[in-house]
């Protein structure tokens, strides 16, 4: 764990990571390529009800220099490019879409021993104004941030917040929505396979409460089970296996208990026929598994060959 303070985003991100992390119900897809000149190539397809979206990412660095280009199958160009420490302890990133000629943005972070400091400005008429700063140190940071929007002269977020880090676990509590949320948040490693999180809100303007838990498991250094549970009865489990480094296949569910209406048979036969993929991922995910336990088993208990009918045809004619 670092001296320095994390910047005012990264309060409380352990737990949100866990809880919501790679979460999507719907079919997606990654792959990267890298090599060793700097460059990488990541391309995502993902199929939301009977509609495809799909991207390629082309990624290079060059000593303190990151250019980052994304295309989807919009025709949009997404371009950043990050400047690493082009004053001492200071990164500035430059970000604009192609064709929107409003999108441009600027980025600049500053992290000093005890305070890391965040702005963002729209490089347009109107622009976007955010600031976020933090005090304190690598395992305590108080902090805050704000928004202001010049189009309409008014403030469209302030928050604030503490977190506490340890190598074993971080706690936040979070002042969010304009003040009209309090969250906490808490996440623990209980060893370096397992982890487990909660997180609770109370909202003062309709005084309700809810609240969020979840694990995680490493079944191997591959592969990701996680879960997680809410008050409002929906449960979720996640399967994420990295085949390749960097390239990713992930499954995610979703149940909600709460749901009255009744499944329609056609409904059903089309998620079986949409989700037939699901067995051959958890077969591949396992085989090894089950290879390693059948190993084991067989050094403490050797397994004998079962007997060839044939042979045993031929002794009885014999």
């Amino acid at each position: 764990m670092g001296s320095k303070p994390a910047p005012f985003s990264d309060i409380g991100k352990r737990a949100k990571d866990l809880l919501t992390k790679d979460y999507n119900y719907d079919h997606k897809f990654t792959l990267s390529i890298l090599n060793s000149t700097g460059m990488a190539l990541t391309a995502t397809g993902l199929k939301k009800e009977e509609v495809f979206f799909g991207d390629i990412n082309a990624l290079y660095k060059s000593k303190n220099t990151v250019v980052d280009v994304k295309v989807d199958t919009y025709s949009n160009v997404c371009t950043k490019v990050t400047v690493n420490d082009i004053l001492p302890s200071t990164k500035a990133a430059f970000s604009f879409k192609i064709p929107d000629h409003k999108s441009g943005k600027m980025d600049v972070q500053y992290i000093h021993h005890h305070a890391a400091i965040e702005s963002s400005i729209g490089l347009n008429p109107t622009p976007l104004l955010e600031l976020s700063a933090a005090i304190g140190s690598g395992n305590l940071s108080l902090g805050g941030e704000v928004g202001f929007d010049t189009a309409s002269s008014s403030f469209i977020k302030y928050n604030a917040g503490i977190g506490m880090n340890k190598p074993d676990f971080s706690a936040a509590l979070l002042l969010t929505d304009k003040g009209q949320t309090l969250k906490a948040s808490y996440v623990h490693s209980v060893n370096p396979f397992h982890s487990v999180a909660a997180e609770m809100a109370h909202r003062f303007s309709s005084l309700e409460n809810s609240f969020t838990i979840g694990s995680s498991h490493a079944v191997d250094p591959f592969t990701v089970v996680k879960t997680r549970f809410s008050d409002n009865g929906k449960a979720a489990m996640l399967c994420q296996h990295e085949w390749r480094p960097k390239s990713l296949i992930t499954f995610s569910a979703e149940y909600d208990s709460k749901a009255t209406h009744a499944a329609n048979p056609n409904q059903l036969i089309h998620c079986l026929d949409s989700y037939w993929f699901v067995p051959v991922i958890f077969v591949f995910v396992m085989k090894k598994h089950v290879w390693q336990a059948y190993g084991c088993l067989n050094s403490h208990y050797p397994f004998s060959p079962l007997p060839d009918p044939e042979e045993d045809e031929d002794k009885a004619f014999a």
